[in-house]
């Protein structure tokens, strides 16, 4: 079935919480909702160290400097924009956050939730790794802190396990990544290439 206003096409966001990347296509990418007959469906993929020179003691020089110019791209891109981005501290483990991105999303928050989490992340003000820095926020978007802890305790690992296989399926390798039809799109900056993609594809609205 051809999409329509009733049945949007699917672009698949693949996102990390502690990736400055995603949070700067975050916006980018809800714009398609408007200019385009597409839903972006969010899916959780665990950011991977290892491309950047893996644990903070065990980094050489040479990632180093590749990390310190990431993280001054990401400033530039996000100065352009008026967003805060400062270089968390450690190396967070975002699984609780990547859950409680699920959490959201299955109860139609997500969208809120999720730009709170990112703002309050990149100016060092949130720890993903603690419940309970994340139960204000999900109080104040709406979603029951409990009911996300008895989601932790049951189905909320097993979707995430889900998720995760399903980037390895689209063989997913960084994020943000932008799939759309299957051709995948990495990066923040590649959002002009989507819209090129769709515009292709007949599905341009405005």
């Amino acid at each position: 079935m051809p999409p329509n206003s009733d049945n949007p096409f699917i672009v698949k966001f693949y996102y990390d919480f502690k990736s400055p990347f995603t949070f700067l296509a975050f916006d980018p990418a809800l714009e398609l909702e408007q200019t385009h007959r597409v839903r972006l469906r969010f899916i959780p993929h665990v950011f991977d160290f290892d491309a950047y020179g893996g644990a903070l003691e065990a980094r050489d020089e040479r990632s180093w400097r590749k990390v310190r110019y990431l993280y001054r791209d990401a400033r530039r891109f996000a100065g352009e924009r008026g967003i805060v981005i400062r270089g968390p501290q450690k190396l967070f483990d975002s699984r609780l956050a990547l859950m409680s991105g699920l959490f959201a999303d299955r109860r139609g928050k997500f969208r809120d939730y999720a730009r709170r989490v990112w703002e309050l992340f990149f100016r060092r003000e949130l720890d993903i790794e603690k419940f309970e820095e994340l139960a204000p926020l999900l109080r104040n978007t709406g979603l029951d802190p409990e009911a996300f802890h008895n989601y932790c305790e049951a189905e909320g690992p097993r979707d995430l396990a889900a998720a995760l296989a399903e980037g390895e399926r689209d063989q997913v390798f960084g994020v943000p990544t932008l799939m759309v039809d299957g051709e995948p799109f990495w990066g923040n900056d590649r959002v002009g290439w989507v819209i090129r993609k769709l515009d292709a594809m007949g599905l341009r609205t405005t």
